[in-house]
């Protein structure tokens, strides 16, 4: 703050009228660096992921994971995972949105924030306890969504395990396994199994890794609303 001399008094720039303009303003700030501390943390972690994939197919890692049969199945992986993931980054940027309003008292009309702080206002202790029972059960329903797709990925890539597995063995024939024509489709057979085993159990285990990152960051972003939400709820209470 710059002074000001007026009158041989020395004044602040700011008079203490101002202070809740300020204090409003700080608010608002704060609720802006709450999101974009959430977007940043979500970019950072992914665009490490993203250079470790691309540093895994420069070495040759990545092209052999979707050869043979295990093709189909890594892309079923993969795509499972790029849903989760986009759906998981909607909803870090809604859960930014709604610690945006109401860390800077800006409400949006028909927003679920908007929405709870309304039937709070005048509620009695009851009501306040049944309120927030349902909103944690609320919060926790939207974010299960994608941690199912998260824990499906390895479930994936066990299914992977099994399919590969029986196609390891269903190639193999006791009967002509003293027959030197026939051991070479066998071991080729062999080989293509336990390759769509190995992949999709790989794949499946690293995208769920990279995914639940994710979905810890979205947990304890919803976990801060809520607890802002109860927090701000009690301070209107107490205005009041």
């Amino acid at each position: 703050m710059q002074p000001l001399l007026e009158g041989g008094a020395l004044r602040s720039q700011f008079a203490l009228g101002d202070w809740p303009r300020w204090a409003g303003a700080a608010r608002v700030g704060e609720g802006e660096r709450t999101r974009s501390l959430l977007v940043l943390r979500f970019t950072l972690l992914n665009m490490i992921g993203l250079a470790l994939v691309a540093a895994a197919w420069l070495q040759g890692w990545i092209a052999p994971l979707f050869a043979g049969s295990a093709q189909w199945m890594v892309v079923i992986i993969v795509l499972t995972f790029t849903f989760g993931l986009v759906w998981c980054g909607r909803l870090l940027m809604d859960t930014g949105a709604e610690l945006d309003q109401v860390k800077s008292g800006r409400l949006r009309p028909g927003s679920r924030v908007s929405r709870y702080l309304a039937a709070l206002a005048g509620s009695g202790k009851g009501r306040r306890r049944a309120l927030e029972q349902s909103l944690k059960i609320k919060l926790r329903a939207r974010i299960a969504g994608v941690r199912h797709i998260a824990g499906s990925l390895v479930f994936l890539g066990l299914i992977g395990t099994v399919l590969g597995f029986m196609i390891a063995l269903s190639g193999i024939d006791p009967a002509q396994a003293g027959d030197p024509a026939a051991v070479a489709p066998m071991v080729a057979r062999l080989i293509d199994g336990m390759g769509l085993a190995l992949s999709t159990t790989l794949t499946g285990a690293v995208l769920n890794l990279w995914l639940m990152g994710n979905v810890r960051m979205l947990e304890h972003g919803t976990a801060k609303l809520y607890a802002e939400l109860i927090e701000r709820g009690a301070a209107d209470d107490d205005a009041t």
